[in-house]
């Protein structure tokens, strides 16, 4: 099994190259994974940036020592994959968020659209927003990631379409789609968005303005998936057609 991950802010050591990892890392380390000396563990920044490393002690319940090797940066993945995720019902949302970081998706933006039963507004906006960029985070250690994916701000139908205009490729999920997503031509490189509907679909407006900023319908096959599932299904479609996967 690949050593656990933890996040740091920083990689500081001391004069022997010793890290503490303490705080609620340090304590999930000690007190849950019971990490003991000898075993391996990988710190990260979450941004790209990452150090395996040996553990030689614990001090306390909160305090794991490793002897750390170098810090080295992963490069970015190309193309990138953005997915532009229409907002769930209840607790589907982060579901969705945790399978998308499992298969490696590079950016999750939460999309207000009109046909959305949950609206995030005030308050409660701001707290579902925080459930997703914690899920991703503790999905992205839980899939030995080095860079987790970003969590944007919730956006109008307007900011997506904007975001589909800049991207090298773009596409809804759609079941009027005639092509499918698993043979639409790719580029090499840049950006992929991924546009996925709330469960009561896509309205004809926001299609047409999504294919005015150059995104065409794409099917996945016979069956309708959940707006939960259908994003981390496409994902791993695309993922795997540009190499990513190889």
């Amino acid at each position: 099994m690949t050593a656990p991950v933890f996040v740091v802010d920083d990689f500081g050591t001391d004069g022997s190259g010793h890290h503490v990892l303490d705080g609620p890392e340090g304590r999930h380390a000690v007190s849950v994974k019971r990490l003991r000396a000898g075993e391996g563990v990988v710190l990260t920044d979450g941004a790209g940036r990452r150090a395996e490393g040996e553990v030689t002690g614990t001090e306390g319940k909160d305090r794991l020592i490793v002897r750390l090797g170098d810090v080295v940066e992963e490069p970015v993945e190309s193309p990138r994959l953005t997915v532009v995720q229409a907002l769930p019902k209840g607790d589907r949302g982060e579901l969705a968020v945790e399978t998308m970081t499992e298969v490696g998706v590079d950016a999750v933006v939460p999309w207000a659209a009109s046909r959305c039963v949950t609206q995030w507004r005030g308050e409660r906006g701001l707290k579902s927003l925080g459930k997703w960029r914690a899920t991703a985070r503790e999905a992205g250690k839980q899939s030995r990631r080095t860079r987790f994916p970003e969590v944007a701000d919730a956006a109008t139908t307007r900011q997506v379409a904007s975001l589909v205009a800049e991207a090298d490729f773009a596409a809804v999920l759609h079941e009027s789609g005639t092509e499918p997503l698993a043979t639409a031509e790719l580029p090499a490189s840049g950006n992929i968005v991924l546009v996925v509907g709330p469960e009561g679909g896509v309205s004809p407006e926001e299609l047409d303005l999504f294919a005015q900023a150059g995104a065409r319908p794409h099917r996945l096959g016979r069956s309708v998936l959940r707006t939960s599932t259908a994003g981390t299904a496409a994902a791993a479609v695309l993922l795997a057609r540009t190499g990513r996967w190889s």
